[in-house]
């Protein structure tokens, strides 16, 4: 009788991770140590090992040794909004930044755009940390992430999480009192505030400092959301639907610039001109600011200063210290240009 051996091949890391439904990054943080691992994930692994009785390559583990090698950075915001038709938006430029940030502590950068309308494919990639760019309420990907025991930090607060992840806080309250306060002392009494539909802790600050402002002023309160995966066109339709209702509105403040740029041209469709008729500000200091017509009033975010903290709080967290779990970014700075400004 032929003795069967358990194993035809030996089993490898990748065996464990898909044994444990985690990355491979995960099963050797949780076997040898390093990182930061949930403990129920941590015993997932060490079983799903033990089951498969696996032993790993002493010789690979040197080599991956010295801590974090690659983190992930990624946004569950459609390109149209976090990059646009240019390819450097927002997105980008905390990429660029943060992959030179990342370099500084031995690690590389993946950078991992939203498909637009489908869950981001993960278990492709190996990763140690991941950056996360202004997550949304029930981010699919922060709960990914989590739930394998990645560690997270992400740009801007995610709104309602039951379990807070560290992040670099964007000021987005500040921001709004910011340009809506500009808009009002240049003249404009009328002032909306545009939106995105999801919930995004931006959104949520955006709101309630714009609240507090027409409360404050006694204005009327003008809000409108305009779908992300849209981009200029939603912001285009919105702002048509917008002026067309009331005509009395002057001003709007579109913290997403692609929905401001989409609200320059309604504004020409209806013959409204910016910004003798209408004044237009918004968040982002970007192209699509820069190469409105008119040019738009718009906020330095610092976003060289704000990726690289981000960076710094991953870092951390991944050499096992976790006390900082929430920083202050920059305060944000006003650019006038001539989509606001009567002189």
């Amino acid at each position: 009788m032929t003795k069967v051996t358990r194993h035809s091949t030996k089993v490898t890391i990748t065996d464990v991770a898909r044994a444990a439904g985690v990355s491979i990054t995960t099963v050797s943080h949780a076997l040898n140590g390093r990182g930061f691992v949930d403990p129920a994930t941590r015993e997932r692994v060490k079983e799903a090992a033990k089951k498969l009785e696996y032993r790993p390559n002493r010789h690979a583990q040197k080599l991956r040794g010295g801590g974090a090698h690659t983190i992930v950075l990624l946004s569950s915001m459609p390109f149209g909004v976090s990059a646009g038709p240019s390819r450097l938006g927002f997105l980008m430029e905390i990429a660029a930044v943060a992959a030179e940030a990342a370099l500084t502590h031995g690690m590389a950068l993946i950078l991992a755009p939203a498909l637009d309308g489908a869950p981001l494919p993960l278990d492709m990639l190996d990763v140690d940390g991941a950056l996360v760019l202004e997550p949304a309420l029930n981010d699919r990907s922060v709960d990914y992430l989590r739930d394998r025991g990645i560690p997270v930090v992400s740009i801007g607060k995610q709104p309602g999480a039951l379990h807070q992840i560290p992040y670099v806080d964007l000021h987005s309250g500040t921001t709004t009192r910011l340009l809506v306060e500009h808009l009002y002392a240049q003249g404009a009494r009328h002032i909306a505030l545009m939106i995105g539909s999801e919930c995004r802790n931006s959104y949520v600050e955006a709101e309630a400092a714009y609240r507090r402002f027409v409360q404050d002023t006694g204005m009327h309160c003008h809000i409108v959301r305009a779908d992300e995966a849209g981009g200029e066109q939603s912001g285009h339709s919105a702002a048509l639907g917008l002026l067309s209702e009331h005509p009395e509105i002057d001003a709007i403040c579109a913290p997403i610039d692609a929905f401001a740029v989409g609200a320059a041209g309604a504004a020409a469709e209806l013959g409204r001109r910016v910004p003798a008729d209408i004044k237009l500000a918004t968040r982002y200091n970007g192209l699509r600011a820069i190469n409105c017509v008119p040019p738009l009033t718009a906020v330095d975010l610092h976003l060289d200063q704000v990726a690289s903290m981000a960076v710094q709080v991953l870092f951390e967290h991944l050499s096992g210290d976790t006390k900082q779990s929430v920083v202050a970014g920059p305060e944000p700075t006003l650019i006038v240009r001539e989509s606001s400004s009567v002189d």
